[in-house]
C-alpha cells in the first residue's frame, strides 16, 4: 500500500512539476491531505478503543462461567454419591415395576376374554358356511374375526405388551385353516373361470369381489405401516394371474405329448389354433365384464397364451421333427398365428394386438429352425437326385436311342425332374418367408452344382465302359448329344428357380460346372470321333496314299455320319462341336504328316506330294463348309499354308517361308518345322540351321484369340543310328 502510495503521488507530482501552472494549488493539496490523514487516525483509533472494550467483557464473562462449572460440579459429585448410596433400594422398585406391567397385560386380556371365547363358535359357523358354497357370507364373517384379532394385537403392541400377543394368537388359531379353505376354493373357481363365465358367472364374480376385498385390505395395511398383522399381506390378486396363467398353460401345454410326425402334429397345432381362438373370444365376450376394468383380462390371458405358446414351439423343436414337421410349425408361427384366422381373427379385433406382443420365435430361433429345415431338405433332395441318376446311367445302356423333343432333338426326363423337384422345394419355402426361400434357393444351386459333378463322374464311367466294348452302350453317341441338350435345358432353366427376377443371379461356380459337364460330354464325343478318324488317317503320308488313298473320302464319309447325329443337338452346341470336329480333323491331319513315314525323294515327288495335300484340304474345306462352317473360321486353312511351305521350289527362300508360316500359326515349334524340311529332302544342313536360328531370333507370343492347333501335335524323337561296338558311334 506503501508503495502504491508512493507511486501515485510521485506521478502526481511529476505531473504537477510537468505543468509549472498547477503548482499554484500545491498549497491547497498539501492542506487536503494533512485532513485526511487526520480523519482516518481518528477512525482507526475509535476502532480499536471498540474491540479492546469487547475483549474485556468477554474475558469477564468467562471468568462468571468458570465459577459456574465448578459450582455444578461439585453438587453432581453430591448427588453422585447419594445414588450409590440408594441403590439396593432401586431394586425392589424395579420387581414392582415388573408386577404392574404384568397386572396391566392380565387386565387388558381380562377385558377381551368375552370376544375371545366367542371365536370358536364363528370359526365353527365359517367353516359351515364355506362347505355350503357361501363365500361372501363366510368372507365376511373372516374378515370380521380377522380385524378383531388385529385390533387386540394393535392395542397390545402399542402398549408393548409383547408377552399377552401369544396368548391372543393362540385363541385365533383357527384362522390360518379357514384362510386356507377360503382360498382352495376361490382358486378352484379361477381355475374353471372359462367354464364357469359361460355357465354360472356369478361364483367367478364373488370369488373377484373377496380377492379385491383382500386386496384393498392389504393396501391399507401397507400405508399404515404402523402395524402388519399375520398373514399379510396375502397377495391374492397376483395369485389369481398365476392361478389364470396356470390353468391355460396346464389345459393345453403342459403334460401333452404331441408327436413329432407331420401329420399328428399338424392335428395338434390345429386343435390348438381352435381351443384358443375360442378360449379368447370367452375372455373377450364374457370374462371381461365379470372383473374390474383395471385387471386388463384380456390382455393378461393374450399375452399368457403368447408365453405359453413360445415356450411349447420351443419344447416341439428340441425333438427331431422331420422335414414336414419344422415346416408346419414354421408355417403356423409365422404365418398362421398372426394371420386373420388365428390371433388376427375378427371376432378378437381390435381388442387383441398380436404385434404388440412380439414375435412368437424370436429372430434366432427362427434362423435356426430354417437351417435345421434346409438340412432336411437338402437330404430329401439328395436322395432323389440319385434315384434320378441311377436310372438316368440305367438308360443309357437301353436297347433303343433316347427321346425326342417336337424338334428332335435329343432329351431326356433328368431336366425337367430335377428342376420341377428344386423349383417345388423353393415355391413351398416362399410361402413362409423370404429368409427360408433364399436358404433353399442357396441349397438347391449348391446341390446342382454337386449334381452336376456326380453326372459328369458317370458320364466319364460310361465312357470307360464304352472304350472297353465299343457296342455298349449301342446308343452312345445318341446319348451323349441327349445329355449335352438336358445340359442345356438345365443351364437355361436355373436362372427361373427364384420366384424373385431380380435376385436370379446364378452363381459363377454353378455357371462352371455347367460349363465343365459339356466340355466333359464334347469330349467323349471327340474321342469316339477320333477313334473313328485314326484308321483313316494310318496312310498318310505314304506312297499309297500319293497313288490315289481315298483317305479324304473316307474321313468325309465319318464327319458327315456325325455331323448328322449332331444335327439332334440345338445350335449353341452343334455349332461348337461342328468347330471342334474341323479342329480334329486338321489336327489329325497334321499329326499324321509329322509322323516322319515319308521323305520326297525327288521334286517330281515333292509335287505330287503338294498335289494330294490340296486335293485332300481342298476337300475336307467344301465338306465343312458345306455343313455351315466358314473358311475364316476353319483350321484346315494351316494345310494349305504348310502345302505351300512344302511345294517352295527355292530352298534358299525358305527362311522368308517359314517367317511367314511361324507368324501365322505362332504355336509352331522347331521340330515341327525341321520335320516338314525332313518331308521335303532336298533341305541342306546350312538351309536347316538358318532356318532354325531365324525362328529363334523371331520368338512368338501366342494372341489370346489364336485358337491352338500345332502344340497338341508331339513330334516323333529322332532315331539313333543302330551301332555294335561299345562306346559311341562316329
Amino acid at each position: 500500500a506503501e508503495k502504491l502510495a508512493r507511486g501515485a503521488a510521485l506521478k502526481w507530482a511529476s505531473g504537477v512539476f510537468y505543468c509549472p501552472e498547477k503548482l499554484e494549488g500545491l498549497g491547497q493539496y498539501r492542506s487536503r491531505e494533512t485532513q485526511r490523514n487526520s480523519s482516518i487516525q481518528s477512525r482507526l483509533k475509535s476502532t480499536v478503543q471498540s474491540y479492546l472494550e469487547g475483549v474485556s467483557a468477554g474475558l469477564e464473562q468467562l471468568r462468571s462461567a468458570a465459577q459456574e462449572v465448578q459450582s455444578v460440579c461439585q453438587d453432581l459429585g453430591a448427588a453422585r454419591w447419594a445414588l450409590l448410596d440408594s441403590a439396593d433400594r432401586f431394586q425392589g422398585l424395579q420387581q414392582m415395576r415388573a408386577l404392574v406391567a404384568e397386572h396391566v397385560q392380565l387386565a387388558s386380556v381380562v377385558q377381551v376374554l368375552p370376544q375371545l371365547f366367542s371365536v370358536h363358535e364363528v370359526f365353527s359357523h365359517t367353516l359351515q358356511l364355506l362347505h355350503g358354497q357361501q363365500l361372501l357370507e363366510a368372507h365376511a364373517e373372516l374378515m370380521m374375526m380377522e380385524h378383531l384379532r388385529d385390533d387386540i394385537l394393535s392395542q397390545l403392541h402399542l402398549r408393548g405388551f409383547s408377552s399377552a400377543q401369544a396368548t391372543v394368537l393362540s385363541y385365533f388359531g383357527g384362522l390360518q385353516e379357514l384362510n386356507e379353505s377360503l382360498a382352495k376354493q376361490l382358486w378352484d373357481i379361477v381355475g374353471s373361470s372359462l367354464r364357469l363365465v359361460r355357465e354360472d358367472p356369478v361364483l367367478f364374480v364373488t370369488a373377484v369381489r373377496i380377492i379385491e376385498r383382500e386386496e384393498k385390505i392389504d393396501d391399507t395395511l401397507l400405508l399404515e405401516a404402523t402395524f402388519l398383522p399375520p398373514g399379510r399381506p396375502k397377495g391374492w390378486r397376483q395369485k389369481f394371474y398365476q392361478v389364470l396363467q396356470e390353468t391355460i398353460t396346464g389345459a393345453h401345454f403342459h403334460g401333452t405329448r404331441v408327436d413329432a410326425e407331420g401329420p399328428g402334429l399338424a392335428r395338434h397345432l390345429a386343435a390348438l389354433q381352435k381351443a384358443i381362438v375360442s378360449e379368447l373370444r370367452v375372455v373377450k365376450d364374457l370374462m371381461v365384464q365379470c372383473v374390474p376394468a383395471h385387471y386388463n383380462i384380456l390382455s393378461a390371458c393374450t399375452a399368457t397364451y403368447h408365453q405359453a405358446l413360445s415356450s411349447h414351439l420351443q419344447d416341439i423343436l428340441r425333438e427331431d421333427l422331420d422335414k414336414q414337421g419344422l415346416f408346419l410349425l414354421l408355417e403356423w408361427a409365422l404365418r398362421v398365428y398372426p394371420s386373420p384366422e388365428m390371433m388376427g381373427h375378427h371376432d378378437l379385433l381390435p381388442e387383441v394386438d398380436v404385434s404388440a406382443l412380439g414375435p412368437l420365435m424370436s429372430p434366432e430361433l427362427v434362423d435356426q429352425t430354417e437351417r435345421k429345415y434346409v438340412v432336411k431338405v437338402k437330404a430329401s433332395v439328395l436322395e432323389w437326385m440319385q434315384r434320378t441318376l441311377e436310372v438316368e446311367f440305367k438308360e443309357w445302356f437301353r436297347e433303343e436311342e433316347p427321346e425326342t423333343d417336337h424338334q428332335g432333338f435329343f432329351q431326356s426326363a433328368l431336366p425337367v425332374i430335377v428342376m420341377q423337384m428344386l423349383k417345388e422345394n423353393i415355391q413351398v419355402a416362399s410361402m413362409i418367408a423370404d429368409s427360408l426361400q433364399q436358404k433353399v434357393y442357396n441349397m438347391a444351386l449348391e446341390e446342382l452344382e454337386a449334381f452336376l459333378g456326380r453326372l459328369r463322374e458317370a458320364l466319364a464311367q460310361c465312357g470307360k465302359e464304352h472304350q472297353k466294348d465299343r457296342t455298349v452302350p449301342k446308343y452312345y453317341v445318341s446319348y451323349l448329344l441327349a445329355m449335352l441338350n438336358n445340359n442345356l435345358a438345365l443351364s437355361a432353366s436355373v436362372s427361373s428357380l427364384h420366384p424373385d427376377a431380380a435376385r436370379r443371379e446364378v452363381p459363377a461356380s454353378l455357371r462352371a460346372a455347367l460349363d465343365r459337364m459339356q466340355k466333359k460330354t464334347c469330349q467323349l464325343l471327340l474321342e469316339e470321333l477320333l477313334l473313328d478318324l485314326q484308321p483313316l488317317c494310318l496312310p498318310l503320308p505314304s506312297r499309297k496314299w500319293l497313288s490315289g488313298s481315298q483317305l479324304a473320302s473316307g474321313v468325309c464319309e465319318v464327319v458327315d455320319k456325325y455331323a448328322k447325329d449332331f444335327s439332334r443337338v440345338r445350335k449353341p452346341v452343334c455349332a461348337l462341336l461342328l468347330s471342334e470336329t474341323e479342329l480334329l480333323v486338321a489336327s489329325q491331319y497334321l499329326r499324321a504328316l509329322m509322323q516322319k513315314k515319308m521323305v520326297c525323294k525327288s521334286e517330281e515327288e515333292r509335287g505330287q506330294f503338294c498335289a494330294r495335300l490340296l486335293q485332300d484340304a481342298t476337300q475336307l474345306r467344301e465338306l465343312f463348309c458345306g455343313l455351315g462352317l466358314d473358311r475364316s473360321q476353319q483350321s484346315l486353312e494351316a494345310v494349305f499354308a504348310l502345302r505351300e511351305l512344302i511345294y517352295l521350289k527355292d530352298p534358299a527362300l525358305l527362311s522368308l517361308e517359314v517367317l511367314g508360316f511361324i507368324t501365322k500359326y505362332p504355336d509352331v515349334s522347331d521340330e515341327h518345322i525341321s520335320t516338314l524340311l525332313d518331308l521335303r529332302g532336298d533341305v541342306s544342313k546350312d538351309v536347316r540351321h538358318a532356318v532354325l536360328e531365324m525362328m529363334a531370333q523371331h520368338p512368338q507370343v501366342l494372341p489370346e484369340s489364336y485358337r491352338p492347333i500345332f502344340s497338341t501335335i508331339l513330334v516323333p524323337a529322332p532315331e539313333l543310328p543302330f551301332c555294335l561296338r561299345k562306346g559311341k558311334c562316329a
